[in-house]
């Protein structure tokens, strides 16, 4: 559910008091690991981070006036959720990511990028931590450029022109269809 609030500290007050304390409780921990880079507000009715557009004018490929987002944190109808870009679509990272998780005996209930949680206590905090602190903002554009605009393929030297296509005869020219009487 997306808020209406405008600043983070809005957010943060629209929340019943357990879900206020568990969201600034791992909103901490991103804030302590998160590179300089980034920053933080509203982004999509939750509290994004997300690189902006003075570090990475170009913006979100699929919004461009959006700055890159990064992470985001959310109060959700049944949830409280965390979503980590910077673990979704690298396979490395995830892999690292359900490992470090797996090793804290806490369960995951993870989507492609999404860690929901009922309570803090189902939160492996350092594990979020290390996630935000693995991937400063710069290691983040490269990987997204690299995904978004593929590098060219470069052609081996001296291979040959592609020869052009033989052109096709033209088409045989069709009857036209006979009148129906009266």
């Amino acid at each position: 559910m997306q808020s209406k609030a405008t600043t983070v500290d809005q957010y943060l007050a629209s929340l019943p008091e357990d879900r206020r304390a568990a969201i600034s409780a791992v909103r901490d921990v991103i804030l302590e690991n998160l590179d300089a880079n980034y920053a933080e507000g509203m982004q999509y009715g939750m509290i994004g981070y997300y690189v902006p557009h003075k570090v990475f004018p170009a913006g979100y490929h699929c919004a461009p006036k959006q700055p890159l987002p990064f992470a985001s944190l959310a109060s959700q109808k049944s949830h409280m959720a965390v979503y980590l870009m910077c673990v979704y679509g690298q396979p490395e990272q995830e892999k690292w990511f359900r490992e470090a998780w797996a090793k804290t005996g806490k369960k995951l209930d993870m989507g492609k990028s999404c860690v929901r949680f009922k309570k803090l206590e189902d939160v492996a905090l350092d594990v979020i931590g290390e996630a935000i602190r693995r991937v400063p903002a710069k290691a983040y554009i490269e990987h997204y450029e690299s995904v978004i605009r593929p590098p060219a393929k470069k052609k081996a030297p001296g291979a040959a022109k592609k020869a052009p296509a033989a052109k096709k005869a033209p088409a045989a020219k069709k009857k036209p269809a006979a009148k129906k009487r009266a």
